[in-house]
């Protein structure tokens, strides 16, 4: 028994070390993107600084470009713009008080308080208003270079170019994860609707559950897919290189709406059908047109990369315009179920492209 513990043990230990394995190599391919960035901006920094401008130890122009770009995968020429202005006001706060105040301990003292509320001031931002302190510190520690304190500022300067110039030429988003993230995000869906389904058609309270429970864990992956997606629009916007997915990037973002929308009445639908089936009655009726707006979701999630599943949404959830009424069952319980499901299919139809007005004829009068 002892032996045969010990080697359970040793196969967990050589899995763990596996998984770990494959997770650092996962990391390091992620970001190799972000390193590209990196040394060839601040490569570019350096030789700017030292062989055009003549600074000996251009310090602050290399470590303004790495702040700036950071190994995050959110470097936008926005956020990178940001970061640069703040390192660069840590930098001229800190040449004005070295020059009136010069430079030890309690200068420090002073130069970092100044730094930090001038920071706050301007950006309600907690990482612009430390990326401005660090680089207050590096020129109020620091002796002054040949050129005077300002010479950094002029540094602070290449360093935050170089950095924005290489967020629009070599940019790091990344399309595969972000499409992955959607689908992922549509497939929960259609398993939340479908579990729904199960639920109304054998009144069953364990499927009901289940299915709430998918509902709840879309909204992670809705924010993961919004912030990839932010991230992605503002490179292309700057990019010459993405100009031709500047397009796709727009229609990804109209998708996202319909997805938010879509996975708040998935979740209020899931909530309601929780508690209606305790009762212990099938509600075959319900769980058809539950499937059907589970198809709709389906297709929906298909349809950026497949033009016939745009149109096979469109006429899935016409048609289930048609059936949504709430005379079709007996009970209010019920009714409220189908009093849930319109605005599903209204949003669709909206998205996909028939107007507000003929998508909301297309619903049979309350």
């Amino acid at each position: 028994m002892s032996r045969h513990g010990d080697s359970l043990r040793r196969l967990e230990r050589s899995i763990r070390r596996r998984m770990d394995a494959r997770d650092a190599l996962d990391r390091v391919v992620r970001s190799l993107p972000a390193v590209v960035q990196i040394v060839v901006a601040s490569t570019a920094a350096y030789l700017i600084a030292r062989s055009l401008l003549g600074h000996e130890l251009p310090l602050v122009a290399v470590t303004v470009t790495i702040i700036s770009l950071g190994i995050a995968r959110d470097a936008t020429p926005r956020r990178v713009a940001e970061t640069v202005v703040g390192i660069n006001i840590g930098i001229v706060v800190a040449a004005l008080l070295v020059q009136v105040i010069g430079q030890g301990a309690w200068q420090i003292a002073v130069i970092l308080g100044v730094t930090l509320i001038v920071a706050r001031a301007v950006s309600p931002s907690a990482p612009f208003a430390i990326a401005a302190a660090v680089q207050s510190m590096l020129v109020a520690v620091l002796p002054a270079p040949d050129g005077g304190v300002f010479a950094r500022s002029l540094d602070g300067l290449i360093g935050g170019i170089m950095a924005l110039l290489v967020t629009a030429l070599i940019p790091r988003f990344d399309l595969v994860r972000q499409r992955g993230e959607g689908t992922a995000l549509f497939s929960l869906l259609d398993q939340a609707l479908t579990g729904v389904r199960d639920a109304l058609r054998s009144a069953d309270p364990a499927a009901a559950e289940l299915a709430l429970a998918r509902s709840r864990r879309t909204q992670s992956l809705l924010d993961e897919w919004g912030h990839s997606l932010e991230s992605a629009r503002g490179v292309a916007a700057v990019s010459p290189w993405l100009r031709s997915r500047r397009a796709r990037l727009a229609d990804e973002q109209r998708l996202l709406g319909v997805a938010d929308l879509t996975t708040r009445h998935v979740r209020a639908i899931a909530r309601r059908v929780d508690v209606l089936v305790r009762d212990g009655g099938p509600r075959p009726l319900l769980a058809e047109l539950v499937d059907s707006a589970a198809a709709v979701v389906r297709l929906l999630g298909r349809s950026r990369d497949d033009e016939a599943a745009r149109y096979a949404a469109r006429g899935v959830a016409t048609v289930l315009a048609g059936r949504c009424t709430p005379a079709a069952v007996d009970g209010v319980a019920d009714q409220v179920v189908i009093v849930l499901l319109r605005p599903l299919v209204f949003d669709t139809l909206v998205h996909l492209g028939l107007p507000p007005d003929e998508a909301r004829a297309l619903l049979p009068p309350l």
